[in-house]
């Protein structure tokens, strides 16, 4: 087994001083630190990211000193610059990238100079962990930052597992799309072997994009992409659930619930704790509390908030702005209604240690928790984690928990009054029903700790490591396509059988518009003129296309997936009986698909009707194209009709009729000692089947298939034809 590589913004380990006393390093703190320490204690790990210090306000002895410590507990450090950190991570980090997946469009910059910085931080990651990566490693890329890097690293080292988890939300393709550089974006991504989200909403806004935006068609989670496999799936990533369980029972922990207890009194405590960020909601938390305030008088004195912001990103305007906001409305909220003895808001604006903490949790009445948009949101778990037999949690339904955390309140953390009554009712639930609540909750996060996540993303990793390795020998490369190549030049008589749409041409919005290019004309041609070679195109194209197209080719044409057949030299035939008596009955039906359905268009075949849905909303089309097959089935029950689906298509046509009768009728009225047969879709999969088991079959595409072989793309056709052809 190789080795584990993790690769996040920062290393586990942080420069955080330098002067007479010399260099100053602390542990990194953080849920992600934590689920990966034993992975990476366990010897066979080596972590990539920065150091947390400018690498120009070092000197080249301290830079060296620097990389000998951290290399000495296995940390792989990527030097950044001051302006890096400006233009990188204050900048399209966290100033495009980071409020664009928050829901927060008005905040975000679109600037072309922070997009060229990003991309060049990103390929010095990739650049830094090259060095260090061997084939057969695992790479485990995280969060926001380093979106580009699974893709970069991909093509550096196309045989290392590369998994990619993104720890924030992950936004719906209408605010996606307003990225200049989203293609770019989702196609970094998918370096990956397999992406992981929080939450099944984030995986399905991801689907949504690639649907859209680079035409990937997922299904049960996993789709083809740049000749692999990706799969996408879902790992909420949990807490250290028994280093807080046990954290009320520390000697520290315990002196620190005494002090606290003694400064607040008996008074009840609801406690919000955050890092100081526009998307943990604070304007609307504090907008609620004074709501709260005035429309329950009877409540003021008998309880007080204990507001924890850890200070964020002090470089980021936006963040100073926020502050200056938070400030004044605690002043105003503390101004109105504090009494000489009772002020509703305590507020620390600081860290704090791990003991203040979890005595914090363990003596909260309340935990407030609303962020505007939370990826996962970690300090809703440790409270609940916190050993103690009450407690009520107060959670948005943006943040991520909210989906494993059932129990809890859900407010709107920008309806006011909803979350003002669920203060209200928080504060006034029975002892039992809180204790019952909190059990429930304990019991999952105790399952699903941030080691379990770490285990399961890693192990469905190396799975899909293992299909991706399986799959690669499936391809035509390498000695395979030596020996089909040999096979090709020795053979004296040669049949091949070729599909058109999405093997020697790209799909496109409408069948009218994929037409053949001069290229692809000239290949055909040079294959046809080599005397040794018959070679037939099997379509589903209608013979008027494929005459307009191919019809001056020394070369076979067979339209609407079998139905006829034009040898060369020959006329069209009708390769089966059929009847077309049917259509006008089911044209009304298609028809009227089409128009409830926009971007879908009804192609009229002689013997077949097809209803295509590329142009149409992908979620839409799903539907409809279920149920137009449900009442075609219906309707043409007695009719002796099939329903075929290919790319983006649904057909109608005669039962019995396939790509495969005419493959077995050529094969069949000509002895050939080299059969070659290639193309995409499940229509061709009759072709496959036709043919003898020595006979060449290629999917394109990689996806399961009859054929004996993979290429990836209508590009590694095109190149696998262009070969053949220069063999002439």
């Amino acid at each position: 087994m190789g080795h584990l590589h993790l690769v996040s913004n920062r290393l586990p380990v942080t420069l955080v001083a330098k002067g007479e006393n010399g260099l100053e390093y602390e542990s990194s703190v953080g849920g992600l630190t934590t689920g990966l320490k034993s992975f990476h204690e366990a010897g066979n790990c080596v972590w990539t990211g920065w150091c947390g210090w400018p690498s120009d306000d070092l000197s080249h002895s301290e830079q060296d000193a620097v990389n000998r410590y951290l290399r000495d507990r296995a940390c792989n450090p990527v030097p950044l610059t001051k302006r890096d950190v400006h233009l990188f991570y204050e900048g399209f980090s966290n100033r495009t990238i980071w409020p664009h997946f928050h829901y927060f469009p008005h905040l975000t910059v679109y600037d072309r100079r922070l997009w060229e910085a990003y991309v060049d931080v990103n390929r010095r990651f990739c650049d830094t962990l090259v060095e260090v990566v061997s084939d057969g490693d695992t790479v485990w890329v995280h969060d926001y930052q380093l979106l580009l890097l699974p893709k970069m690293l991909r093509e550096r080292k196309p045989d290392v597992n590369v998994g990619f988890f993104l720890h924030i939300p992950f936004p719906s393709f209408e605010l996606f799309r307003l990225l200049p550089w989203r293609q770019e974006i989702l196609e970094g991504i998918l370096g990956a072997d397999l992406v992981g989200f929080h939450t099944y909403e984030y995986a399905r806004h991801f689907f949504n994009c690639l649907r859209r935006i680079l035409g990937c068609e997922p299904t049960l989670g996993e789709f083809s992409y740049d000749e692999r496999f990706i799969k996408v799936d879902v790992f909420p990533m949990g807490i250290d659930y028994d280093r807080y369980a046990a954290a009320s029972e520390s000697p520290e922990t315990k002196c620190e619930i005494e002090r606290i207890r003694k400064g607040l009194g008996e008074t009840k405590i609801i406690l919000s704790i955050d890092r100081l960020d526009y998307t943990k909601g604070l304007p609307a938390r504090l907008a609620s509390v004074d709501h709260f305030l005035r429309k329950y008088p009877e409540m003021h004195g008998k309880f007080v908030l204990v507001l924890i912001e850890v200070p964020s990103r002090t470089g980021v305007d936006s963040y100073a702005d926020l502050k200056s906001e938070v400030d004044e409305k605690i002043g105003s909220i503390n101004g109105r209604y504090s009494s000489l003895d009772w002020l509703p808001i305590h507020y620390l604006a600081a860290s704090q240690p791990f003991e203040t903490l979890c005595a914090l949790y363990y003596l909260a009445d309340v935990a407030l928790v609303t962020p505007a948009r939370d990826g996962m949101n970690l300090v809703a778990k440790e409270f609940v984690a916190v050993s103690r037999a009450w407690g009520v949690l107060v959670l948005s339904e943006t943040a991520g928990a909210a989906s494993e955390l059932g129990e809890a309140i859900h407010v709107n953390p920008n309806d006011y009054d909803q979350t003002a009554e669920a203060i209200k009712r928080a504060l006034e639930v029975p002892a039992d029903e809180q204790s019952k609540a909190l059990e429930i909750m304990k019991k999952r996060l105790r399952r699903y700790t941030v080691h379990k996540w770490a285990e399961e993303f890693l192990g469905a990793l190396d799975k899909m490591g293992g299909r991706r390795i399986a799959f690669k020998q499936r391809l035509l490369a390498g000695d395979a396509e030596r020996e089909f190549v040999e096979a090709y030049r020795r053979a004296s008589s040669r049949l091949l059988l070729l599909d058109y749409d999405g093997t020697m041409i790209p799909f496109a919005p409408t069948p009218e518009a994929a037409v053949p290019d001069d290229e692809l004309g000239a290949l055909l041609r040079r294959l046809s003129e080599d005397r040794r070679n018959d070679v037939v195109i099997l379509s589903g194209r209608d013979r008027g296309f494929l005459d307009a197209h191919f019809g001056s080719l020394p070369i076979g044409l067979s339209a609407e997936h079998g139905v006829w057949l034009k040898p060369h030299g020959r006329s069209w035939e009708r390769a089966e009986y059929v009847v077309d008596q049917w259509k006008d009955e089911i044209r009304v039906l298609l028809e009227s698909y089409c128009d409830r359905t926009p971007g879908t268009h009804l192609e009229e075949k002689e013997f077949a009707l097809a209803w295509h849905y590329r142009r149409a909303d992908s979620d839409l089309a799903t539907q409809r194209r279920a149920e137009l097959r449900e009442d075609i089935l219906n309707f043409a029950a007695n009719l002796s009709l099939s329903v075929m689906e290919g790319n983006k298509v649904l057909e109608v046509k005669n039962s019995g009729i396939s790509k495969g009768s005419v493959a077995a009728r050529l094969t069949g009225e000509k002895q050939h000692d080299f059969v070659f047969a290639i193309g995409d879709d499940v229509t061709d999969e009759d072709t496959f089947l036709a043919l003898p088991e020595s006979a060449y079959t290629i999917k394109v595409g990689m996806t399961g298939s009859r054929a004996r072989f993979n290429v990836g793309d209508v590009s590694a056709a095109r190149r696998l034809l262009a070969t053949l052809a220069a063999e002439a």
